[in-house]
């Protein structure tokens, strides 16, 4: 199983599924990362936590624990 805690830099992949809990899985959908959704990493901060991610045109920043709860399709 791929999270999208484990997606490197430039790297592309699909949404599978969100295992988060309720409130932020709503607010991932809010942010449009649904099921099936292309998502690129794109920066990652010196710390490695958050690291931005390019969703449907918009940059969001998504932190490590939440990440390990997106599962992904490589």
């Amino acid at each position: 199983m791929h999270t999208l805690y484990d997606l490197k830099i430039d790297d592309q992949a699909k949404i599978k599924e969100i295992k988060c809990s309720e409130g932020i899985k709503r607010r991932m959908m809010d942010l449009g990362i649904v099921k099936g959704t292309p998502i690129k990493a794109i920066l990652k901060s010196p710390s490695g936590n958050p690291k931005a991610y390019e969703v449907r045109g918009s940059v969001i920043a998504i932190r490590s624990e939440d990440a390990r709860k997106i599962e992904i399709i490589k």
